[in-house]
């Protein structure tokens, strides 16, 4: 055999093992997390039963139901809007491990847009995962996806995009579920996730929507739940209980000139109090120095540390920076209070049970209210 040939054969082998694990690696993006959940879920449903041209797309994903023996009020958790915002999903996880309804019904929406969860956003240097250890010292892993519905689901961009309300908007936001409520049923998948969504809050009656959420410390909506008007006095109430807990957090109205977003859309389309909170997570944010999984789980940075010191910042920031843990235990808190305050202004309790407090989170980590994964949950990963 020719020396050419030769290497010819080998370069040919190299790259069929180049492709093999590329595309190994690639097929594992569309495995799913594994979320166990606690005995507090009641049932599990799809969205599509709320719209049903969402059935065996990549839009459509879990609804979580934890129904109280009492009767009372209903709320619904947002995690995963954006996938990349790993607070979101995994308090929507947390609640789904963890929590006991005794009065009124919870709903989780752990991948609200579930697309975004399928891929990540490598030009930003993200990971596809996370991983957290229990106390067992089992690990558990969650995928850390992207900001936008996955390209392979809708494409192309256009030039720019005209929402559903009218407004225009970067074409990419085409694909950032959070600019397209209250959604189309005939539009794009990102618009029909939206419209899903809408039209499972109005079945169902659902009294108060909370979407979770993170951002750059940069951001000046930051540490700050965003209210729709109709949901100000509540969200005025839950301020002032966090800040006499030692948890800083702001308030805003949500603003008109900015539409498609759940804390606007669907206080106006819908009956729902609509609220949003932001975390502040240092890999969202332009300043950051090494994007990999350490700086989205500890949310440690020294350049961020040095930005607070220069004053450029909108948020504390020393060599603690903001753990995933924290920010969790902001949004638990956050939800855990709005449901407390729903049940006092309106008579129609939401309670609920099992959750870690504040402090216990940002003392035992997530690790120590997460499940034990089983034989069966690990195989179905």
């Amino acid at each position: 055999m020719k020396k050419n040939q030769i290497v010819a054969i080998i370069m040919l082998v190299v790259v069929a093992a180049g492709c093999f694990i590329s595309g190994k690696a690639f097929m594992a993006t569309w495995e799913e997390d594994v979320i166990i959940p606690g005995p507090g879920v009641t049932e599990v449903r799809m969205l599509s039963e709320y719209f049903p041209g969402l059935e065996g797309t990549a839009g459509d994903t879990e609804i979580y139901v934890m129904e109280g023996e009492e009767e009372g009020g209903s709320v619904l958790i947002l995690g995963g809007t954006h996938a990349n915002e790993m607070s979101g999903h995994m308090t929507a996880v947390l609640f789904i491990e963890n929590a006991q309804v005794e009065a009124g019904t919870v709903y989780v929406i752990p991948r609200t847009n579930h697309s975004a969860a399928t891929h990540n956003d490598p030009q930003e240097a993200h990971p596809d995962t996370i991983h957290i250890t229990l106390d067992s010292g089992a690990v558990r892993e969650f995928r850390h996806g992207s900001r936008a519905t996955n390209p392979i689901d809708q494409w192309p961009d256009p030039d720019v995009y005209v929402n559903y309300m009218g407004q225009k908007l970067s074409g990419s936001e085409c694909r950032n579920i959070n600019r397209c409520y209250p959604g189309k049923a005939d539009g794009t998948l990102t618009e029909q996730m939206a419209y899903g969504v809408t039209q499972f809050i109005i079945a169902e009656s659902i009294d108060m929507t909370i979407d979770l959420h993170e951002a750059s410390p940069e951001y000046p909506t930051i540490n700050t739940i965003v209210a729709h008007d109709r949901a100000m006095d509540l969200a005025s109430f839950v301020a002032i209980d966090m800040q006499m807990e030692g948890i800083d957090i702001s308030l805003e109205r949500s603003p008109t000139t900015l539409r498609g977003l759940t804390h606007r859309e669907l206080g106006d389309h819908t009956d729902t109090l609509a609220l949003l909170m932001e975390a502040p997570n240092p890999a969202q944010g332009r300043l950051r120095g090494v994007t990999d999984e350490e700086l989205i789980v500890t949310g440690q940075d020294d350049l961020y540390v040095r930005a607070a010191e220069l004053g450029m910042l909108y948020v504390p920031f020393d060599e603690n920076g903001w753990p995933l843990e924290v920010r969790c235990a902001r949004h638990t808190t956050g939800v855990l209070t709005m449901c407390m305050e729903y049940g006092n202004l309106y008579g129609e309790p939401i309670t609920i049970t099992g959750m870690p407090t504040y402090d216990e989170l940002c003392e035992n980590g997530l690790g120590a209210y997460l499940n034990e994964p089983t034989e069966t949950t690990t195989e179905s990963t």
